[in-house]
């Protein structure tokens, strides 16, 4: 009689949220660490919510030009791909750690997975999140919300790094930061459009309600894949 295939228990993702501010550094070494312990199998994937206090991070494309106020906030070299972001109070973080081995090992496919998370999130408060060709991140019309017809703005960023096939940095969505904070960089090295943000767009929604957007929108794109698992707040 053949022996019957060994079954394999796979842990749910877990969900962290961090209150008040959460140094860059500090970050970039937990996620290092997490991603080692995924890769070595000692570990659940993690979805990791933050804010950071204001700073400036580089990927690996960003241009020296790009950085249009370098003394205004700690710029940071970051692992991840892509070109000069902000990141502050006011604004969602969420550093996705998930085993691509499991969930296939497409780049492509997880980066669109991502940006479904943030339409899908965004919808539930009325806001239409887009793509736009040649343009990374999440865009919104701004005409749909009281401004100019044809005029469009960020409201999400996307940077990942993928190692051993495991992926860490993730999304930032703009809830309320200060959006002057902006004007030192070129974000992304997208010239010519603004930045926008739920409060801009007349949604007042806490960080607990996006937290809440994220983590429904997460069961519905990555449902393939065990979710569902219990929030931990430090």
């Amino acid at each position: 009689m053949p022996l019957a295939a060994p079954t394999v228990v796979v842990a749910e993702p877990e969900w962290r949220v961090s209150p008040g501010l959460t140094g860059y550094q500090a970050a970039v070494a937990a996620m290092e660490t997490r991603v080692a312990a995924i890769v070595a199998g000692m570990a659940p994937e993690l979805v990791w919510l933050l804010e950071h206090p204001p700073l400036y991070t580089a990927g690996s494309s960003a241009r020296p030009e790009d950085l249009l106020d370098g003394a205004r906030f700690p710029v940071h070299a970051a692992g991840r791909g892509g070109q000069y972001t902000y990141h502050g109070p006011g604004q969602r973080v969420a550093y996705v750690m998930l085993d691509l081995n499991r969930r296939g090992r497409d780049v492509r496919k997880f980066v669109e997975r991502l940006e479904n998370w943030l339409i899908a999130a965004l919808a539930q408060f009325d806001v239409a999140g887009e793509r736009r060709p040649g343009r990374i991140g999440i865009w919104v019309d701004l005409g749909r919300h009281g401004g100019r017809p044809g005029e469009e703005a960020k409201i999400a960023a996307i940077g990942v790094r993928i190692r051993h096939w495991v992926s860490f940095h993730g999304v930032a969505l703009n809830v309320a930061p200060d959006l002057t904070h902006f004007a030192g960089i070129v974000p992304c090295g997208i010239k010519g459009y603004g930045v926008t943000s739920l409060a801009a767009l007349g949604v007042a929604a806490s960080m607990a309600d996006v937290d809440a957007a994220l983590k429904d929108a997460f069961d519905e794109v990555f449902g393939d894949m065990p979710t569902g698992a219990s929030v931990t707040t430090e």
